[in-house]
């Protein structure tokens, strides 16, 4: 699904981190993180 795709990734601070979503994405193909960050959103 992710193969040879750019992604974009937000991840919250309450939540589930920018960093965690890009290792899971990078772990399932070859898909390249174009932006990864962190926010709070409130």
């Amino acid at each position: 699904m992710f193969d040879n795709k750019q992604v974009v990734v937000l991840g919250e601070r309450d939540g589930v981190s920018g960093g965690a979503i890009q290792a899971c994405v990078e772990a399932v193909g070859t898909a390249k993180v174009a932006f990864a960050a962190t926010e709070c959103f409130v």
